[in-house]
């Protein structure tokens, strides 16, 4: 298990994260202040939506009380990261025996100059994956065999068919990753690292289309009535026409020289895109024109917490019933209204996982592990649980975590169980009512991305580019 690596993709944790431009490690030093910091900062200071002694914790009045979940129901494909424009499923029926079916790899491992990113979608029939070196894979569904395989990599730098038109060359730094999404008319559109968008024929894996992009593209994109949504290194929101590849309007957010090495998908609702940036803006604009509808700012400032300027919202907004809920690293958790833009509550939760809304509540994973069962009208905490409880008693165990935490993915709601995985290689069934473990799974590879599900399977994706189905 390549625990290191693992560490690695999530850079709040080992403070090594993605710097854009000329940006040094040294602007991640809150104690290093230069006088010209000081007067930039002066110059957009984001004010704290949240009290500094608001604490996190179950809700007395709430201990015991029942709440409504949706009875599970199969999904026949997972096209999007989130399963659908919304970023959004309830329950799923899937992975009820919880053991592990087959496990077959897909390509280069992770290390430390590949990160793989991108979260599997699927159909029925395949399983579309894509490693750290954009090697994208189709899977048979029930046994995991290779249908085909494409390796996207440029072969040229500027000027020989490199950068603007066709992506980076092979030794850009940034060159790492990216995301996959499955359009209505089965068309494959792969964002990658090595800056660009293309779209591959799903059944064949032939090229039809390949558009440029100025910066890479960590993020899995979206795809939505015609249209490519998908948010760059530098926070710029990016979008094409999925059926030829023009580029479309684009909305360019705050640029943050300290981001997380992945980045979240658009969620999109009706005619409105939500985007989350690496400024902690959680902005909505009309899917049509890119026109801004509102923003709002998860920023929280932190008296005792330097990595608390790391602003990022690396998890996907979800869209649920019409509320947006997201969660930053800046620690704010919050829901918003989707039509007027106005918070309807906001929580400090640190987190760099996307929420997962069901029914009465929306459960979120935080960065130290702990998962937590939100009323969704209120923001009232029924219940919280420590993952990582008894981790770190001895001397030792501190300094092992301190280098190599534990981390826990974005949940999924599947046959009455909330389903985490851990960069230790854990899956983890919770009564989703009480936060009880029911069954522990041993994935033996460390997983950080989020589960998905596709009939009565559950499909994973490791570090180690091994997709594991769980029956």
């Amino acid at each position: 298990m390549n625990s290191k690596r693992s560490v690695a993709l999530i850079a709040l944790v080992s403070a090594a994260v993605t710097l854009s431009g000329c940006s040094t490690v040294s602007k991640l030093n809150p104690f290093d202040k230069s006088e010209k910091d000081k007067a930039q900062a002066t110059q957009g200071q984001r004010i704290s939506v949240i009290a500094f002694d608001q604490k996190v914790e179950a809700a007395e009045a709430l201990k015991g009380t029942e709440f409504y979940l949706p009875e599970p129901s199969a999904q026949a494909e997972w096209r999007l990261p989130g399963g659908n424009a919304e970023q959004s499923v309830e329950h799923v029926d899937a992975g009820k025996a919880f053991e592990i079916a087959w496990r077959k790899g897909f390509g280069q491992k992770a290390n430390r100059k590949f990160h793989i990113t991108a979260p599997p979608v699927a159909t029925a029939d395949r399983i579309f994956v894509m490693d750290g070196e954009s090697t994208v894979s189709a899977l048979d569904a029930k046994t995991g065999s290779v249908d085909w395989r494409k390796d996207l990599r440029p072969s040229a730098g500027p000027g020989k068919g490199g950068f603007f038109g066709f992506g980076g060359a092979k030794n850009d730094r940034l060159g790492f990753g990216g995301g996959l999404a499955l359009s209505p008319d089965n068309k494959l559109i792969v964002a990658s690292g090595f800056r660009f968008v293309a779209q591959l024929d799903a059944a064949t894996g032939v090229e039809a289309w390949r558009q440029g992009s100025s910066t890479p593209i960590h993020a899995a994109p979206t795809v939505v009535d015609g249209r490519v949504f998908v948010v760059s290194t530098d926070n710029e929101l990016l979008t094409y026409n999925a059926a030829t590849g023009a580029p479309g309007w684009t909305y360019q957010a705050l640029i943050e020289p300290a981001r997380i090495l992945s980045a979240p998908s658009v969620a999109v609702s009706g005619d409105t895109a939500v985007a989350g940036f690496a400024s902690g803006e959680l902005v909505a604009l009309r899917a049509a024109n890119g026109n801004d509808l509102w923003s709002e700012a998860l920023s929280r400032a932190s008296r005792t917490n330097a990595l608390s300027e790391i602003r990022d919202i690396p998890g996907r907004p979800v869209i649920y019933k019409g509320d947006v809920f997201a969660v930053s690293h800046s620690g704010v958790f919050s829901a918003i209204d989707l039509r007027t833009g106005q918070s309807r509550w906001s929580l400090p939760i640190t987190g760099i996982t996307s929420p997962w809304a069901a029914g009465d509540v929306v459960y979120v994973v935080d960065k130290s592990g702990q998962v937590i069962c939100v009323a969704r009208e209120s923001g009232a905490i029924y219940w919280i649980r420590d993952l990582n409880e008894g981790l770190g008693q001895t001397k030792r165990q501190k300094k092992k975590l301190a280098k190599r935490p534990r981390l826990w993915s974005t949940p999924i709601l599947a046959s009455g169980r909330l389903i985490t995985v851990s960069s230790t290689g854990e899956a983890v069934a919770l009564n989703p009512k009480t936060g009880a473990t029911e069954k522990t799974l041993k994935i033996g590879a460390p997983v950080l991305l989020a589960p998905i599900a596709v009939g009565d399977m559950i499909y994973l994706v490791t570090d180690d580019a091994q997709v594991v189905a769980i029956r």
